[in-house]
């Protein structure tokens, strides 16, 4: 792996604690730190995969829906993704919840501010 996959885990990984801290209904169920750290390392890694699959697929896809909103629709495939997200995270029994489409919405849009600031200090993200 490489030095830049490292740190988009680890930038994923704080905008995901950031969405857990700010948003109601997106939550990780854990007692310890040590555990909380793993289970923020391990969605950082789930979400930046389906980042990576899925997003640019849904893209050329919905092209069109991207332009005729504006680019709004962005927001909607953020917070699915996110949805997505979750439920893999549920599949290989990693305690990383969230409750629903607001929920998803609003967590979607933190990650992605936090992503950004983040990625102004440390570089790397080409999105």
């Amino acid at each position: 792996m490489g030095v830049s996959v490292i740190i988009r885990i680890i930038v994923n990984a704080i905008a995901l604690w950031a969405a857990v801290l700010l948003v109601d209904g997106v939550d990780i169920e854990t007692t310890t730190t040590a555990g909380a750290i793993g289970v923020y390392l391990v969605v950082g890694v789930i979400f930046g995969l389906v980042n990576a699959v899925i997003k640019p697929i849904v893209k050329t896809v919905g092209c069109a829906f991207y332009v005729l909103t504006l680019g709004l629709i962005a927001l909607v495939v953020n917070a699915l993704l996110l949805l997505l997200t979750a439920w893999i995270a549920g599949l290989l029994g990693v305690p990383f919840t969230v409750s629903g489409f607001w929920p998803a919405f609003f967590g979607a849009i933190i990650i992605a501010v936090v992503s950004w600031l983040l990625s102004l200090f440390v570089g790397g993200r080409d999105d």
